[in-house]
């Protein structure tokens, strides 16, 4: 999920960088430090929204630069175990997609997608259901879990797994369909009936 968080720092500003204004300066740093981290507490740092350095700087011998105290606020995105996602297919491989969810890539294994057989079609871009011919393609949309998270410090790109393997998760057009069904069940078994053709005309 995303959220915004304070934080507190200290930012040692350089003698060449005293020309800017503080918080012109105080910005520039930490976004450079911070801005594309992964963090196993904080998640994936996006972006620092806004930051307010103490004026009163210390000096330390030997050192020509200042530092200061500085609160700040960043978008965080932090993905939680369980948790309900949206995102778009943005790489189909031999064993499954990766979709993009917030800032970063969870992986959808081919086992995870549905009950049914599937065939991945790398140069085609598209995975087919083998009886229901369901098929997810790149720009597919939708909504999966979390079941999986592995977040490394620094700038590791960490790991994220997710399924579809659940009553309305999948492709959202998977999904549509399903509310339908639940909607009016017997219009759906008859539907059922008529594909299979055990409804006469």
């Amino acid at each position: 999920m995303f959220a915004i968080i304070h934080m507190d720092d200290v930012v040692r500003i350089p003698p060449n960088m005293m020309k800017k204004s503080l918080n012109e300066t105080t910005m520039e740093i930490l976004k450079e430090k911070y801005e594309s981290m992964i963090n196993p507490e904080l998640g994936y740092v996006i972006m620092i929204i806004d930051a307010k350095a103490n004026k009163v700087g210390k000096l330390v011998s030997g050192d020509g630069a200042t530092f200061h105290k500085v609160s700040f606020k960043a978008l965080t995105f932090y993905p939680k175990m369980q948790e309900i996602v949206e995102g778009e297919i943005v790489e189909i491989t031999d064993f499954g997609a990766f979709v993009r969810i917030g800032p970063t890539d969870a992986l959808l294994h081919l086992s995870q997608i549905t009950d049914d057989y599937l065939k991945s079609d790398v140069k085609q871009g598209v995975i087919v259901a083998n009886q229901s011919a369901k098929s997810l393609k790149i720009g597919s949309k939708l909504r999966a879990r979390v079941t999986a998270i592995s977040l490394g410090k620094g700038s590791a790109m960490g790991k994220i797994g997710i399924t579809c393997r659940q009553p309305f998760l999948g492709a959202l057009e998977w999904i549509e369909e399903e509310i339908k069904k639940a909607k009016n069940p017997a219009a759906a078994a008859s539907n059922q009936k008529e594909k299979k053709g055990t409804v006469p005309a």
